[in-house]
């Protein structure tokens, strides 16, 4: 049971989420017959068992982004990688761990926080041979 929580967790949460994006409210891009969903929020919006159990530091300046992968709606398991940057600062990479549960499939990655700012994420998941590539901007805040 914990594992299907942290699943939807990691895929559906809005709640204390750092900010949602304005431009695009369904966090999802689609390539055809893949749908990469995917969402962002502070660490400390977990459980502390749940953040243990996928290996995720409970901070206040740390942020999770979370993808699942769908292609003719089943889990896809792919190749996730990607880069953080501010508006003035060179990309950092994402390191992202594949998370297997229950039949579904999620990858999950933590940035720091450190402040206020908005934050461009660059995203790169390979399915089969095919490559997806899609960004988006991000206002993030450090938990309260």
């Amino acid at each position: 049971m914990r594992c299907l929580a942290v699943s939807l967790l990691m895929t559906s949460l809005i709640g204390p989420a750092l900010a949602a994006d304005a431009i695009k409210g369904n966090r999802q891009e689609t390539f055809g017959e893949v749908t990469v969903h995917y969402n962002t929020f502070n660490s400390t919006a977990l459980q502390p068992d749940i953040a243990r159990s996928v290996e995720v530091l409970r901070s206040k300046q740390q942020g999770v982004i979370s993808l699942s992968i769908i292609r003719n709606g089943k889990p896809q398991v792919a190749q996730v990688s990607g880069t953080i940057k501010s508006l003035t600062t060179d990309p950092v990479a994402l390191s992202f761990k594949q998370i297997h549960e229950y039949g579904a499939v999620s990858y999950i990655a933590q940035y720091p926080v450190p402040q206020q700012e908005i934050r461009i994420f660059e995203i790169i998941v390979h399915t089969g041979g095919d490559t997806h590539r899609f960004s988006f901007n991000q206002e993030l805040f450090p938990g309260q």
